[in-house]
């Protein structure tokens, strides 16, 4: 009777029921944890989404998107997690109220998921056929070339080139885009109402991220469906979606039609966000150019072997005759799609992997040089790589990872290494005395400061940076591209910095090379290019970033 009571004053409220798909009322989220008080994740929130349309939650890491997401299909470690208060109706059903055996008809039909990373939530160990086949079969009891079939319209629709080539491929195999298009065509198997998509397009590149937002922007059209999209990216809900709800800390503090928010924020914290885009100029050059890193005509190519004797028939030009130099305190952006050669460069560079052709470093010719005789430049350029967790032991503390490359390159000043532990930590804004704690204890942006201290300890004139603010929100991108440009002025590093997130490129450099498929595409000033592209290939790289 009291369910009923609620949705007609819901129905009174909000239109009439056929317009509104889900609406979630009051909803709350706790977490209970064993001998401390519990957490309350979410708090009093409430959102409609209409018929065909689309809402987007946005809000830092830690705001309870996520949290909010996963309780309408009822995917939280219950009975930890419980809702203190809070309805969840879904055409006309409480779906909080419903037992497991229910729920279970509802996921993967009605509703499905798009999770954030799909290297993660696809399974490794089975292909792409037998994937999206057991949500058929599942849902439809679809088998053999009946299931077949409907996965190849699947992934048709979704746009995998060459679907037939794809059924017994495995998700290693597959690009982040790819990836990406195969947890889209899984939730789309069953036809649901509503798809949620928790992050789609996080660390993909510019291009990518729109053809899948424009999949999802179709679909929607031809299907009616209708999507809850969780994002921190507020140029992709710019463009996408009908209404926003703005989360701060497990609380809800704005709720508009996308429109009206973009033009007249109200709450601070939305105007913050609004702000958060990485910006400025680079970091002023020195007054004296001198050459620091060359490289000439250099190349990284993949043999490809076929037949029984593993005969080379072919090779994959990962980098295919790049040329370039960097100055003293300069930075070079590299960008391009996944696949281009940014991250093979720069590994060639600093001789992790083999390369042909020159590599010049402070005069030191390192092409010719083998890895003993390499080791003592490598303090000299150091390395932050993509993913801050997947780099930082979890078995080891704070201090112990950025001691590394002390132990290594200065075994005989063993007595400083812990005031220079402090003086980096210091320097990347984190406390000292957190240097005892492990990775998994910090958030992502203080994770990548971490990586940062590691590279910084050792004093080099070079570092690398691999994709350093991908993942991260547009606030936290902000402070690390600030905390990277106070850091160049203040020492004079060289940075190679390799992104897909030309904002972030823009801020920071002063060089731009564009690569694709190995090859240079373009290369020059970063503010001339940025204003005057002459490639079509970086021309549509920068409509497909800043929407132009």
């Amino acid at each position: 009777m009291m369910e009923t009571e609620t949705l007609m004053n819901h129905n009174e409220n909000h239109g009439s029921q056929n317009e509104i798909l889900l609406s979630v009322r009051d909803l709350s989220v706790r977490f209970e944890q064993d001998n401390q008080q519990p957490v309350d994740a979410v708090k009093q929130i409430s959102f409609d989404i209409p018929k065909g349309k689309t809402l987007a939650l946005v809000g830092e890491s830690g705001s309870g998107k996520s949290v909010s997401a996963m309780s309408i299909l009822k995917l939280l470690p219950y009975p930890k997690a419980s809702h203190p208060s809070g309805e969840i109706f879904y055409n006309g059903k409480n779906l909080l109220a419903l037992n497991e055996r229910q729920m279970c008809q509802m996921r993967g039909d009605k509703i499905s998921v798009i999770f954030q990373e799909p290297m993660t939530s696809l399974n490794p160990l089975h292909t792409i056929e037998k994937q999206i086949g057991e949500t058929l079969l599942l849902h439809r009891g679809m088998t053999g070339k009946q299931a077949q079939v409907r996965i190849l319209e699947l992934l048709d629709l979704v746009g995998i080139n060459d679907a037939h080539k794809r059924l017994k491929s495995y998700p290693h195999e597959l690009s982040g885009g790819q990836r990406q298009r195969v947890m889209i065509a899984m939730a789309l198997a069953n036809d649901p109402e509503l798809l949620i998509a928790d992050e789609p397009t996080t660390a993909l590149d510019v291009t990518i991220q729109e053809q899948i937002l424009q999949l999802l922007q179709s679909l929607q059209q031809k299907l009616g469906m209708s999507i809850l999209l969780i994002t921190h990216d507020l140029n992709i809900v710019k463009r996408y979606a009908h209404h926003v709800c703005v989360m701060y800390q497990g609380a809800q503090v704005e709720s508009a039609s996308t429109e009206t928010l973009f033009a007249n924020p109200q709450h601070s914290y939305t105007k913050m966000l609004l702000n958060a885009d990485p910006s400025g100029e680079p970091a002023p050059l020195p007054a004296i150019c001198e050459p620091l890193l060359s490289t000439d005509n250099l190349r990284v190519w993949f043999p490809v072997k076929q037949g029984f004797f593993q005969k080379t028939v072919d090779h994959i030009k990962a980098v295919n005759d790049v040329s370039l130099s960097i100055n003293k305190g300069e930075t070079l952006g590299i960008v391009g799609e996944s696949g281009s050669g940014k991250t093979t460069l720069g590994l060639a560079i600093i001789k992790l992997i083999r390369s042909v052709g020159g590599i010049n470093f402070a005069g030191h010719e390192l092409a010719s040089l083998d890895q003993k005789q390499i080791k003592p430049l490598r303090s000299r350029i150091q390395i932050v790589f993509q993913d801050p967790f997947g780099s930082l032991s979890p078995r080891m503390s704070i201090s112990e990872i950025i001691a590394e490359g002390l132990q290594i390159h200065q075994p005989d000043n063993k007595a400083q290494h812990e005031a220079l532990i402090i003086d980096a930590l210091n320097e990347v804004g984190l406390d000292p005395d957190s240097r005892h704690r492990y990775p998994h204890e910090f958030s992502g942006g203080q994770r990548q400061r971490i990586a940062i201290a590691r590279a910084l300890v050792l004093k080099p004139d070079v570092i690398i940076l691999d994709e350093p603010t991908s993942a991260l929100d547009r606030t936290v991108q902000k402070q690390i591209v600030d905390l990277l440009r106070d850091l160049q002025a203040k020492y004079a590093l060289t940075y190679l910095f390799i992104s897909h997130d030309l904002a972030v490129v823009k801020a920071l450099s002063h060089k731009l090379m564009v690569l694709h498929r190995g090859d240079i595409v373009e290369q020059g000033n970063a503010s001339e290019i940025f204003a005057n592209p002459q490639a079509d290939y970086t021309r549509a790289l920068l409509k497909a970033a800043f929407n132009l």
